[in-house]
């Protein structure tokens, strides 16, 4: 008899297709996906467009926390004990499909499937590193560099070694709340940056490689405790 051979598992398939505990969805720009204080049931997984997440402080100020894109997942915390959600998070374009996995099958497909919980914790690892940059970013870099870096990443530079137009609309109003500025600030770095010939306006927003030196400049390094302190 004939060995029955076990069809190999694609995760990228299996988030694209409707199943047990797993349902996808089209959200419309501006569409909520789940809102801050709502029931933390389920992970979802962006399969083309991007999402923006929002948090709104007892005082009632909205900050702009992130902003994901295909292939990123968001909703875990549901999986680390968090009985409700932190965040509101909202379509920022409008066609953007998303897929939803209840926790149990989130759960027991991490367990079940290697190749699916690899692209899992791969996600977790970039994202840590995110978080980690951006905090070095907000402690020691200056309000135009932060935002030079936030473009570059909104036109997923580093993807493919040059950047993308980015998709979507983001208001100078976002962008200040994401790199901690004020809106006229970045209206006076985007249009410095346009000078320069750094970006461009041409019905979508368009980042050039050059911008990256912006970042690059003066790049922050944290020393080791066995460099020996130079004299002053």
């Amino acid at each position: 008899m004939r060995k029955k051979i076990k069809a190999s598992f694609d995760p990228k398939k299996f988030l694209a297709k409707v199943g047990e505990g797993k349902t996808v969805a089209s959200y419309r720009k501006d569409q909520i996906v789940f809102s801050q204080g709502d029931p933390a049931d389920a992970v979802f997984y962006i399969q083309r467009g991007n999402v923006k997440l929002t948090v709104v402080s007892e005082q009632g100020k909205e900050a702009v926390v992130a902003i994901v894109g295909p292939g990123h997942f968001f909703g875990e915390g549901c999986l680390n004990g968090h009985p409700v959600r932190i965040a509101t998070t909202r379509a920022v374009d409008d066609d953007c499909v998303i897929t939803r996995l209840e926790k149990a099958t989130m759960i027991a497909t991490i367990h079940k499937e290697p190749d699916f919980s690899e692209l899992f914790m791969s996600y977790l690892l970039t994202r840590n590193s995110r978080i980690e940059e951006d905090l070095i970013d907000q402690l020691f870099n200056s309000s135009e560099k932060r935002l030079a870096r936030l473009l570059l990443l909104l036109a997923n530079f580093g993807k493919d070694g040059s950047p993308e137009p980015i998709v979507g609309k983001y208001s100078q109003e976002m962008l200040a709340e994401m790199i901690g500025t004020t809106r006229s600030r970045v209206s006076f770095f985007m249009n410095k940056f346009r000078k320069l010939g750094l970006i461009e306006y041409n019905g979508k927003l368009e980042v050039h490689k050059s911008l990256l030196n912006m970042v690059l400049q003066e790049k922050p390094e944290i020393k080791t405790r066995d460099e020996a302190p130079s004299a002053e």
